[in-house]
C-alpha cells in the first residue's frame, strides 16, 4: 500500500512536466530592442561656473557639517531640560581635542583589540589568527527514565 501511495505522488508529480505546457506563446528574452540616444535637454537658463570659483553644494555641505559638529542650531527648550539634567555644563568643551591623547583614559576591552590597534597599517598579508582554548562547556544533567 505504501509503494502505490509513493508511485501516486510520483506521478501526480511528473505530469506537470507535460509538453503540451511548454507550447505556449511567451516573449522572447533574448530580443534586444534598440534604445533611444540619449538627448540634450533645453537650457534651463544655467550659467557655466566661473574658473577659480568654489562650487556651491560644496560650501553647503561644509556649513553642514561644522553645524552637526559643533551645534550651531539653537536647542529646544526639551534639549536643554535634558541637557541641564545630565550636567553637560560641567562637560570639558575641548574633549574632541584630548581623544587622541595618549594620558586620556580609556576603558581596557582587552589584549586582542590593544594588539588590533597597536598593529601597523599595511593590507593585511602579513596577518596571523591563533585561535586561544576556548572554555570547557558546564556539563548538563541527564533526566533519569521513570519506570
Amino acid at each position: 500500500m505504501r509503494n502505490v501511495v509513493i508511485l501516486a505522488a510520483g506521478l501526480m508529480l511528473l505530469s506537470g512536466c507535460a509538453s503540451s505546457a511548454l507550447d505556449r506563446a511567451r516573449p522572447d528574452e533574448f530580443a534586444v530592442a534598440r534604445q533611444a540616444p540619449l538627448v540634450i535637454p533645453p537650457d534651463y537658463a544655467l550659467v557655466p561656473p566661473q574658473p577659480g570659483a568654489a562650487r556651491p553644494q560644496d560650501s553647503v555641505g561644509q556649513q553642514q557639517t561644522l553645524d552637526a559638529i559643533f551645534g550651531a542650531a539653537p536647542r529646544s527648550a526639551g534639549e536643554n531640560a535634558a541637557l541641564d539634567q545630565t550636567g553637560s555644563d560641567a562637560a570639558d568643551p575641548g574633549i574632541r581635542s584630548s581623544v587622541g591623547d595618549p594620558g586620556t583614559n580609556v576603558v581596557d576591552k582587552g589584549t586582542t583589540t590593544r594588539d588590533i590597534v597597536a598593529a601597523p597599517a599595511g593590507d593585511g598579508q602579513d596577518a596571523r589568527a591563533s585561535a586561544g582554548t576556548a572554555p570547557a562547556p558546564a556539563p548538563t544533567a541527564t533526566p533519569t527514565p521513570k519506570g
